[in-house]
Protein backbone atom coordinates (compact mmCIF):
# COMPACT_ATOMS: atom_id res chain seq x y z
CA UNK A 1 0.00 0.00 0.00
CA UNK A 2 1.53 3.77 -1.24
CA UNK A 3 0.60 5.92 1.44
CA UNK A 4 1.95 9.44 0.83
CA UNK A 5 2.85 11.53 3.92
CA UNK A 6 2.55 14.57 2.54
CA UNK A 7 -0.35 16.21 -0.72
CA UNK A 8 -1.23 19.14 -2.40
CA UNK A 9 -4.67 21.10 -2.88
CA UNK A 10 -5.11 21.96 -6.27
CA UNK A 11 -5.21 25.92 -5.30
CA UNK A 12 -1.75 25.73 -3.50
CA UNK A 13 -0.66 23.99 -7.28
CA UNK A 14 -1.64 26.51 -8.75
CA UNK A 15 0.24 28.99 -6.27
CA UNK A 16 3.33 26.97 -6.78
CA UNK A 17 3.14 27.11 -10.74
CA UNK A 18 3.09 30.64 -10.56
CA UNK A 19 6.13 30.94 -7.27
CA UNK A 20 8.10 28.90 -9.51
CA UNK A 21 7.96 30.81 -12.63
CA UNK A 22 9.21 33.75 -10.69
CA UNK A 23 11.42 32.28 -8.42
CA UNK A 24 12.49 29.02 -9.99
CA UNK A 25 12.24 25.47 -8.61
CA UNK A 26 10.99 25.38 -4.42
CA UNK A 27 10.96 24.09 -1.33
CA UNK A 28 9.20 23.66 1.81
CA UNK A 29 10.39 23.48 5.27
CA UNK A 30 7.91 23.13 8.34
CA UNK A 31 10.22 23.88 11.34
CA UNK A 32 7.23 23.68 14.39
CA UNK A 33 8.44 27.29 15.48
CA UNK A 34 6.21 29.49 17.00
CA UNK A 35 3.98 31.77 15.30
CA UNK A 36 4.81 31.56 11.44
CA UNK A 37 7.30 29.34 11.99
CA UNK A 38 4.58 26.78 12.47
CA UNK A 39 3.15 27.04 8.75
CA UNK A 40 5.04 25.36 6.20
CA UNK A 41 7.48 27.98 4.60
CA UNK A 42 8.11 27.45 0.71
CA UNK A 43 12.12 28.91 -0.22
CA UNK A 44 13.71 29.23 -3.89
CA UNK A 45 14.95 24.88 -3.44
CA UNK A 46 18.42 24.50 -1.51
CA UNK A 47 17.85 28.57 0.18
CA UNK A 48 16.74 26.55 3.33
CA UNK A 49 19.51 24.16 4.42
CA UNK A 50 18.10 21.11 5.71
CA UNK A 51 20.75 18.58 7.53
CA UNK A 52 20.43 15.17 9.96
CA UNK A 53 17.19 17.39 12.42
CA UNK A 54 15.07 17.42 9.07
CA UNK A 55 12.70 14.66 7.97
CA UNK A 56 12.33 14.73 4.01
CA UNK A 57 8.08 13.70 4.17
CA UNK A 58 8.14 13.64 0.32
CA UNK A 59 7.88 15.55 -2.90
CA UNK A 60 4.94 17.05 -3.95
CA UNK A 61 4.22 16.62 -7.91
CA UNK A 62 2.89 19.80 -9.55
CA UNK A 63 1.39 19.30 -13.06
CA UNK A 64 3.38 22.13 -15.54
CA UNK A 65 6.56 21.62 -13.71
CA UNK A 66 9.60 19.81 -13.86
CA UNK A 67 10.85 19.46 -10.77
CA UNK A 68 9.12 17.85 -7.92
CA UNK A 69 8.95 20.43 -4.31
CA UNK A 70 10.83 18.42 -1.45
CA UNK A 71 8.75 19.13 1.85
CA UNK A 72 11.01 18.77 5.10
CA UNK A 73 10.04 19.19 8.30
CA UNK A 74 11.92 19.68 11.80
CA UNK A 75 12.64 16.15 13.65
CA UNK A 76 10.85 17.02 16.42
CA UNK A 77 7.86 18.44 14.73
CA UNK A 78 7.19 15.55 12.72
CA UNK A 79 7.32 13.38 16.13
CA UNK A 80 3.58 15.48 17.01
CA UNK A 81 2.87 15.20 12.92
CA UNK A 82 4.27 11.63 11.83
CA UNK A 83 0.36 10.41 12.73
CA UNK A 84 -1.10 12.31 10.47
CA UNK A 85 -1.58 12.89 6.38
CA UNK A 86 -0.74 16.45 6.24
CA UNK A 87 -2.20 19.00 2.95
CA UNK A 88 -0.36 21.47 2.07
CA UNK A 89 -3.33 24.54 0.90
CA UNK A 90 -3.43 28.06 0.30
CA UNK A 91 -5.65 30.81 1.73
CA UNK A 92 -5.57 34.69 1.41
CA UNK A 93 -3.91 36.13 4.22
CA UNK A 94 0.00 37.67 5.06
CA UNK A 95 2.62 34.55 5.68
CA UNK A 96 6.18 34.97 7.09
CA UNK A 97 8.37 37.60 5.05
CA UNK A 98 10.59 34.29 4.78
CA UNK A 99 8.43 32.79 2.26
CA UNK A 100 8.37 33.06 -1.24
CA UNK A 101 3.98 33.68 -1.41
CA UNK A 102 4.31 36.35 1.57
CA UNK A 103 4.37 39.47 -0.80
CA UNK A 104 1.56 37.81 -3.34
CA UNK A 105 -1.05 38.10 -0.25
CA UNK A 106 -1.70 34.59 0.03
CA UNK A 107 -0.06 32.34 2.76
CA UNK A 108 0.27 28.54 2.67
CA UNK A 109 -0.66 26.09 5.62
CA UNK A 110 -1.15 22.92 6.43
CA UNK A 111 -4.46 20.63 6.89
CA UNK A 112 -4.41 17.49 8.21
CA UNK A 113 -5.93 14.29 9.03
CA UNK A 114 -5.31 11.06 11.44
CA UNK A 115 -3.73 8.05 9.30
CA UNK A 116 -6.02 4.64 9.39
CA UNK A 117 -4.83 1.81 11.49
CA UNK A 118 -4.44 -0.05 7.65
CA UNK A 119 -1.96 3.33 6.80
CA UNK A 120 -0.26 3.90 9.95
CA UNK A 121 0.89 0.38 9.50
CA UNK A 122 1.75 0.31 5.90
CA UNK A 123 4.18 3.49 7.24
CA UNK A 124 5.67 1.57 10.10
CA UNK A 125 4.35 3.06 12.81
CA UNK A 126 2.15 0.74 14.61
Amino acid sequence: MQVDKVLLSDEAADWLRRLTEMHGPLMFHQSGGCCDGSSPMCYPDGEFRTGSADVHLGDLVVDGLDKPIGFWMSANQYEYWKHTQLTVDVVKGRGSGFSVEAPEGVRFLIRSRLFTDQESAALGLL
